[in-house]
């Protein structure tokens, strides 16, 4: 989301007439745009933050813009006391307050009305920055912003404010405006992504608005992140079923394998649901790639409701877990109530247990599609000079040519296979 939202932001100031520069010394304008989900994160965000200080001494005329989730959608006395050297302070996937202080700041407020018009973050007429023109293959749309589900030990509805659904034509001409400008592979992002729709009534489905977006000429792969199990309905699962545009890969996210922790997390469904819903999801799509999340340490969790999770990962052999270590995060129900009571080295044995775990199952998952033909979307050329793509399983692939492969959708016979990646060769 936030990449989604950097990249509108840099393409409202080109429209003001700036242009990027890679030295942070030579800017009139930073954009700090940051995460706080997990405490390195937001520590990430402060260290960075720190270190423009000197910038702004040595230029006062400097203007720093602090943006995302450390900034949250309600007013943050706080924030501004602890830095004062910060001139804009923009709620997520909002341009708005810093366009608003450029022009001010400009002399330029006569025009503020008609360029808020003109530029207003949910145009659904996204120019690609001119960093990424030409390059740009795969890109992000926002189609729900924040959340309004509140799992205890999340931060998301309180930075990013209550559930809102898009309007169906600002992601359809969002997207058409992405693929006139070259790129191939969209995909719709949400807090809770399945639940589209839901505040709005007269909107149409997640599923329905993939069909809208299949019918799209030069759109080659569409994909939709992150699901949760008790929004998944029949209607999604058919149509990634059925449209060949929209990728076999489901993210949907488990956070632990015992049930009183999943009680505790608020997470609204059992162990057994999820098996369950892994099992559906299997049999409607055959050969779809599955990728989860697990939250290790949560407040009060046992030896033996951990072990539960590495039972439910190690029978389940998903292709992918997104690991991660409980935080407190300050204003979330866990925080506030529950006793951050797993000490953090322990949290590490079971982070690197889980880890080692999913290691040998994507090791045998990607040995699969050893000697395999695959049709890989190629994005970029890597350090290593062997281009870089992904299959429709979004497992991802590099191969070796002299040909220009970006943007190019062409079939790949895997010669080897590792937990993370694989290589190829093109079939002539």
């Amino acid at each position: 989301m936030n990449v989604a939202d950097s990249m509108r932001v840099a393409s409202s100031l080109e429209k003001l007439g700036y242009h990027t520069t890679e030295k942070p010394a030579e800017a009139d304008v930073i954009i700090l745009n940051t995460c706080v989900v997990r405490q390195s994160a937001e520590d990430k965000a402060i260290g960075r933050l720190s270190s423009l200080k000197p910038l702004k001494t040595k230029n006062p005329e400097l203007v720093i813009n602090l943006m995302g989730c450390m900034v949250g959608v309600k007013d943050n006395p706080k924030l501004k006391t602890r830095f004062p050297f910060v001139d804009v302070f923009s709620p997520p996937s909002d341009p708005v307050p810093l366009i608003h202080h450029l022009l001010e700041k400009e002399g330029r407020i006569h025009e503020l009305d008609e360029t808020l018009a003109r530029f207003a973050y949910m145009d659904g007429d996204l120019v690609i920055p001119d960093t990424d023109q030409g390059n740009l293959i795969s890109s992000f749309v926002p189609v729900v912003l924040g959340c309004s589900h509140a799992c205890t030990y999340c931060i998301i509805p309180y930075r990013r404010g209550i559930e809102k659904s898009r309007p169906p034509h600002e992601i359809l001409g969002e997207a058409q405006a992405l693929i006139h400008q070259g790129v191939k592979e969209i995909t719709l992002l949400g807090q809770i992504v399945d639940r589209y729709g839901a505040d709005q009534p007269d909107y149409p489905t997640l599923a329905g608005i993939l069909r809208r977006l299949h019918s799209i000429d030069g759109l080659e792969r569409i994909r939709f992140l992150t699901s949760h199990p008790n929004y998944m309905t029949d209607e999604l699962l058919d149509v990634v079923a059925e449209y060949p545009k929209v990728m076999p890969h489901i993210e949907v996210p488990i956070q632990a394998g015992n049930d009183q922790v999943l009680e505790n997390m608020r997470r609204g469904y059992t162990n057994q649901q999820y098996r369950d819903l892994i099992e559906k999801i299997k049999n409607r799509i055959p050969g779809v790639s599955i990728a989860t999340d697990i939250i290790v340490g949560f407040p009060g969790e046992t030896e033996q409701q951990f072990q539960d999770t590495v039972d439910l990962l190690a029978d389940l052999k998903l292709d992918v877990a997104h690991l991660a270590r409980y935080s407190p995060r300050e204003g979330t129900v866990s925080a506030r109530r529950m006793e951050d009571d797993v000490p953090d080295e322990e949290k590490w044995r079971r982070f690197r247990l889980l880890e080692e775990l999913q290691e040998g199952i994507a090791t045998g998952i990607h040995a699969t599609y050893q000697n395999q033909s695959v049709p890989v979307l190629f994005e970029e050329k890597s350090k290593k000079g062997r281009w870089r793509g992904r299959t429709e399983t979004n497992k991802l692939v590099f191969a070796e040519s002299e040909q220009d492969l970006h943007g190019q959708l062409l079939n790949v016979t895997i010669d080897w296979t590792g937990p993370w990646s694989m290589l190829g060769h093109l079939i002539p």
